[in-house]
């Protein structure tokens, strides 16, 4: 027998509880190389390259300022409308980048899952810090645009909640991998779920105090608000750098809890079906 002394010892995973988050951890280069590679795809061989997520930002906050600000006329809590709306669509698009893209996890990799082992959760996570890099040139757009509207005098007023934001956004992280893996795993059985996706997150946008603040929802609506995690996200983002919004602690408790509910699930589930799901693929 060799007295060989392996690194590492490939064995079939057991049950549902046999999650093996050290291997993740072991990984850290492997995700590192998952990351460069979702960034640089999405833009290789384009002219603008990273610029477009300023683009995009810059274009969807002119369309809502134009429609919602000057025609519909919606309420901006007394806020600059561009300002109000940009820091809407830079906190939206983070949440959905992750969820969508974390989504289609088995159906993009199936190849590669069905070649080499390691640890499929991976993916999803290396998905989470590259769409976080598009994010934080979103977010230096909006602070920008939040110092230029700041010296030109406009009402807007900067508080020490700014020191919460990481919070928020792992907040944001973590709820978009746990939908997204939860419809990632079950695409695999029920193909019909991908077309659903982006359906379901642009309603979901809707659901959420992006194009209009809480303050300006009533009775049954505002419950419906309160109850989508999402917008006490929204919500102490922009009072934190605008200094208007809904804070209220016990609707970030529940969006935390929330988090951890559909994180928890989504890793189950992921695990379990990471086993067998080469087999109905």
């Amino acid at each position: 027998m060799s007295d060989t002394n392996w690194t590492m010892i490939i064995r079939p995973k057991r049950g549902w509880l046999d999650l093996r988050l050290s291997e993740l951890w072991q990984s850290k280069e492997l995700i590192r190389q998952f990351v460069w590679r979702d960034f640089v795809s999405v833009y290789k061989q384009t002219i603008l390259g990273p610029l477009w997520y300023i683009v995009q930002a810059l274009l969807t906050s002119v369309t809502m300022t134009v429609i919602f600000g000057n025609i519909a006329k919606l309420s901006t809590d007394g806020l600059p409308q561009f300002l109000f709306y940009l820091s809407g669509t830079a906190i939206w698009s983070y949440f959905s980048a992750c969820l969508t893209k974390t989504a289609t996890t088995f159906k993009d990799n199936a190849t590669l899952f069905g070649k080499v082992y390691f640890p499929r959760l991976s993916v999803p996570v290396s998905i989470l810090i590259s769409s976080l890099i598009s994010f934080a040139i979103q977010f230096g757009l909006f602070i920008g645009f939040l110092i230029y509207f700041k010296l030109v005098g406009a009402s807007i007023h900067p508080n020490t909640w700014i020191l919460f934001t990481p919070a928020l956004i792992l907040m944001m992280a973590g709820l978009g991998l746990g939908f997204g893996i939860i419809v990632s795993s079950l695409t695999t059985r029920y193909r019909d779920l991908q077309y659903l996706v982006t359906f379901g997150v642009q309603l979901m946008m809707f659901l959420t105090p992006i194009v209009y603040p809480l303050s300006t929802a009533k009775g049954k609506f505002r419950l419906l608000l309160i109850a989508n995690p999402m917008t006490s996200i929204v919500e102490c983002f922009r009072y934190a750098f605008l200094g208007a919004g809904t804070i209220n602690i016990n609707y970030l408790l529940y969006s935390l809890g929330f988090m951890f509910v559909v994180l928890v699930i989504g890793i189950l589930i992921f695990n379990r079906v990471e086993a067998t799901f080469m087999d109905t693929v």
